[in-house]
């Protein structure tokens, strides 16, 4: 029965596990290499921009603790990051592999190993289970259960959907499947979707990769429709009405952790049956560089203009800046010589008293990412916005 679970790295997914299953009634340890992250935690003073978050976490101090040690525990949790190396276009598993071998002194016959960071297809079986063996003498299933359980979570809405999305729940055996059901039954009120491992850690990258191919269809349609001079707003408003058509928006490219990442973890296990995932990754990083172009003409009759960016998040609603192209657009922009300023409502530093106090002498205001708070200013200042800049150039993303 499990009574103390875990939860080897306590950043954007695994903190709010760690806390949803202490939540549960269950006795919940944090481990991270970050001290201040677990000062924070241990003496109260954590605070968190993702909504309910710190609430939740008030809420279930009594039955979680963070630490830079890994404890004696019934069920681990490897919520760790896994970058991208970039230039050999695969997955970056040392934080995997760090935290298994710390994990490995604490294991008992009988514990469950999950892993939720997000890994290329057989990691479960050829990196985690080999690794367990050789360093414990245990075997992967019958000692130790395994399974592999990615998350589906937005920033922004990170414990809703922890509780109520589907939940892939994919094991080694049959043993470790049931294992990590009965875990995740403890917040998880969605279906819980139960396969092997092997499904499951392709199955993440496969709902990943379909958003990133279809966001480069909808980037390269709306190209082709600009060239022969069709609105794409329209043209996608038309096609859309079709009963099996659903065009994303084209945008300024794509960021996060997980869609500009993920693709690339299927293509590192199987390149030639890749190839089209491959060529929207290659569209969709060429997005930054293409806007940052287009931005240089809107300026191109003004020496010396003065660009205003809004928006340094991957996505509005956000502060997460991982993999952000707005950011790109930018270093584009100022690596070309152009005296670029930056800013963003809900990124810390990088506030504003108002819209129209930002855009003030400026030349060009390029809104890239589209927070509601800017939106709403947009509508309401747009007039004392465009007054306040030396020209009077806005342009929307």
């Amino acid at each position: 029965m499990l009574a103390k679970v875990c939860i080897i790295g306590i950043g954007y997914i695994g903190l709010p596990t760690a806390l949803k299953l202490a939540e549960a009634g269950l006795e919940v340890v944090g481990v991270d290499v970050d001290h201040e992250l677990i000062a924070r935690i241990n003496d109260g003073s954590f605070n968190s921009q993702e909504p309910g978050l710190t609430e939740l976490y008030q809420k279930v101090r009594k039955r979680f603790s963070a630490t830079i040690e890994v404890p004696e525990s019934d069920a681990f949790i490897i919520a760790v990051g896994t970058p991208l190396l970039r230039r050999r276009k695969a997955a970056d598993l040392s934080a995997v592999e760090r935290a298994i071998r710390t994990m490995c002194p604490k294991l008992r016959p009988n514990n469950l190993v999950v892993l939720e960071s997000t890994v290329p297809p057989l990691t479960c079986r050829e990196l985690v289970a080999p690794l367990i063996t050789e360093l414990t003498g245990y075997q992967v299933p019958e000692d130790i259960l395994l399974a592999h359980c990615p998350e589906r979570v937005i920033p922004g809405n990170i414990l809703c959907e922890i509780t109520e999305n589907s939940r892939i729940v994919g094991g080694v055996n049959t043993s470790s499947i049931n294992a990590a059901k009965a875990l995740y039954k403890h917040f998880v009120t969605g279906p819980l979707l139960l396969t092997d491992d092997v499904t499951a850690e392709l199955c993440k990258l496969a709902e990943n990769t379909y958003r990133d191919v279809n966001i480069a269809l909808a980037n390269q349609l709306a190209d082709v429709a600009k060239s022969v001079g069709v609105c794409w707003q329209d043209l996608f408003q038309l096609a859309n009405h079709h009963p099996r058509v659903n065009l994303l928006a084209p945008g300024i490219g794509v960021g996060g952790h997980c869609l500009p990442i993920d693709p690339w973890f299927i293509a590192e296990v199987n390149p030639l049956a890749s190839t089209l995932l491959q060529e929207a990754r290659r569209i969709n990083d060429a997005r930054p560089r293409e806007i940052a172009s287009a931005l240089r003409q809107e300026v191109a009759d003004c020496p010396g203009a003065k660009i205003v960016i809004i928006g340094m998040t991957y996505k509005p609603d956000t502060e997460d800046c991982r993999e952000s192209p707005a950011m790109a657009i930018a270093d584009e922009l100022r690596n070309d010589g152009y005296q670029v300023t930056q800013y963003d409502p809900l990124v810390p530093g990088y506030t504003y008293c108002s819209l129209s106090d930002a855009a003030r002498g400026a030349d060009l205001l390029a809104v890239l990412v589209q927070h509601t708070v800017v939106r709403e200013e947009l509508t309401h200042s747009y007039t004392a916005i465009m007054n306040g800049m030396r020209r009077q150039r806005i342009v929307l993303y």
